[in-house]
């Protein structure tokens, strides 16, 4: 079953600088918002990517009980475990609503194809639709060359499924400006239930451009989001072909 449900911090120094280990700013709810102008970062290809794998707390009981038996795995790294359909039937979508000066509004989403245009409005552009989690994850493009004729966008992140499973996903959705640290949102937050998460909006206010983190999670489709910041479109009910491994 698919669907096209209905869809809408510390000093200032460590915005400017990022975290030297990592060269990434991490938005939290202290630290919540960032200013691409001030980053001088409000030009070119803005690059934005979802990637998740499966929470390895699901595995630690299993990794307790083996260590009794095979003590000298203490001493090894934790093994990074992936995600497929055998572990969990996840299939997470990178969404944006989009909202340009002149009034239109829409969105780009992997259901139904609107991929969008990154020469043309919306001026962002889906690369694809990545439904087994591959290490690459999504990836979005925002042409911020035309930030004059964008007014706001809010990214999102939905499963497509009938499972809801952000509780057993790690996920983590990744801005990488032209110009300064990358940008960080985490998705760690135990919503079972839920299967839609406003993530960032991305905001031109008085010609700047900020980021600022949102992580609402909802129980509904994009339809939800959409009411809950007032985009105002009409939804319908949308499928995925089926495509083998």
């Amino acid at each position: 079953m698919g669907f096209f449900d209905g869809l809408r911090g510390g000093r200032a120094a460590d915005f400017d600088s990022g975290s030297a280990a990592t060269n990434a700013i991490e938005l939290t709810r202290r630290h919540q918002q960032v200013s691409l102008t001030k980053q001088d970062a409000a030009t070119g290809h803005l690059r934005i990517n979802l990637a998740w794998r499966m929470r390895t707390s699901d595995f630690d009981q299993n990794q307790r009980t083996s260590l009794f038996r095979h003590p000298f795995k203490a001493l090894r790294p934790p093994e990074v475990l992936g995600h497929g359909q055998s572990m969990v039937n996840v299939d997470l979508d990178l969404g944006c609503l989009y909202e340009l000066m002149d009034g239109t509004k829409g969105v780009v989403q992997p259901l139904g194809g609107y991929l969008g245009d990154v020469n043309a409005p919306p001026y962002i552009k889906l690369s694809g639709d990545d439904r087994f989690g591959s290490a690459s994850g999504e990836t979005m493009y925002i042409n911020l060359d035309h930030r004059e004729a964008i007014k706001r966008l809010l990214v999102f992140v939905y499963i497509y499924d009938q499972t809801p499973a952000f509780d057993r996903t790690h996920a983590i959705v990744t801005l990488y400006p032209s110009n300064g640290p990358r940008i960080e949102i985490g998705l760690d937050e135990r919503h079972p239930q839920a299967r839609s998460c406003a993530v960032v909006m991305i905001e031109n206010v008085k010609d700047e451009l900020l980021v600022r983190r949102e992580v609402k999670f909802v129980y509904g489709f994009q339809g939800e989001l959409d009411r809950l910041y007032g985009w105002g479109l009409t939804w319908g009910r949308g499928y995925k072909t089926k495509v083998e491994r």
